[in-house]
């Protein structure tokens, strides 16, 4: 199978093909993040990174080989928390550049499968969206798979089978053993007394003692806190960000020039990412 990726970050569709066991021969990615394309590579050495995704028209590949197509174009025109911009936000537009690829690789393979995944948006975006790739959306909480409540919605055209069975993970299901964790992770007294004073509702901690679900991890803003079982406050760490998008423990620590990736970068990247038990379930009728 030959996979073309755009705006490929951190490869979360290449983890769920590979974890489903679906032989990829040739798996193109379509990223301009430096960082993400550093994890791309340190695990998925044999990815093919074609660089920008508006200069598609300069690749040098056989598009009537390609079997999949996937991608996420940026969003923040079109969800609830930016400024509803839509289709007039750079950013968004680049959703048009998806769609004249997928059409070209149309015109050669009429057979290719495609998926696109965005956030939710208001009804008349959605069902321009919906008109343009001619399929309807599948609405998904990651929250049936994950410990994070993430609503997604899928475009697709490969048979989805069944609905995904709810596993009730909970956060303080996916967290790590506190001795372990670095102090650096815990809150003093005067950032905590900074907290409670807030009146962001985001900025108020998680109570592991409830069964609660994390909300939305996202791109920006402040990192996820919770309250332990002891009362102490910390941060979620990036091995706990990953758990919450279902990416295998430590993808994202990587050597990136002579330090290590940092963890403002690993949250970026996994604010940006999939939930990867999300994208097999989608995937798990792809044949090889």
């Amino acid at each position: 199978m030959n996979v073309l990726s755009l705006f490929d970050g951190m490869s979360c569709g290449q983890i769920a093909l590979d974890q489903l066991g679906i032989k990829v021969d040739n798996y193109y990615a379509s990223e301009i993040d430096k960082f993400a394309k550093e994890v791309t590579q340190k695990n998925y050495p044999n990815t093919i990174q074609l660089g920008d995704v508006t200069k598609w028209k300069e690749w040098n590949i056989d598009w009537a080989s390609i079997d999949l197509i996937q991608g996420g174009s940026p969003c923040q025109g079109f969800s609830f928390a930016g400024k509803g911009l839509a289709f007039d936000d750079p950013r968004s537009a680049l959703f048009f550049v998806m769609v004249d690829i997928i059409n070209h690789i149309k015109g050669v393979n009429p057979k290719v499968m495609f998926m696109l995944e965005n956030v939710r948006m208001k009804k008349d975006y959605l069902n321009a969206i919906t008109k343009i790739l001619g399929v309807d959306p599948i609405m998904i909480n990651s929250s049936l798979v994950s410990a994070q409540n993430r609503v997604r919605f899928y475009w697709t055209n490969i048979n989805v089978l069944g609905k995904l069975d709810n596993r009730g993970i909970l956060l303080k299901d996916i967290l790590e053993d506190s001795e372990s964790i670095d102090k650096k992770y815990f809150m003093n007294e005067k950032q905590i007394l900074g907290v409670e004073k807030s009146n962001y509702r985001d900025r108020k901690p998680y109570d592991i003692s409830k069964s609660e679900k994390m909300g939305t991890i996202k791109v920006g803003g402040d990192i996820k806190r919770i309250v332990l079982e002891n009362k102490d406050w910390r941060y979620l760490t990036p091995k706990e960000y990953e758990r919450l998008q279902t990416v295998p423990d430590n993808y994202t620590l990587v050597p990136y020039g002579s330090r290590m990736m940092s963890n403002s970068q690993r949250y970026k990247m996994l604010g940006n990412g999939w939930t990867v038990e999300v994208i097999k379930h989608i995937y798990k009728s792809v044949d090889n």
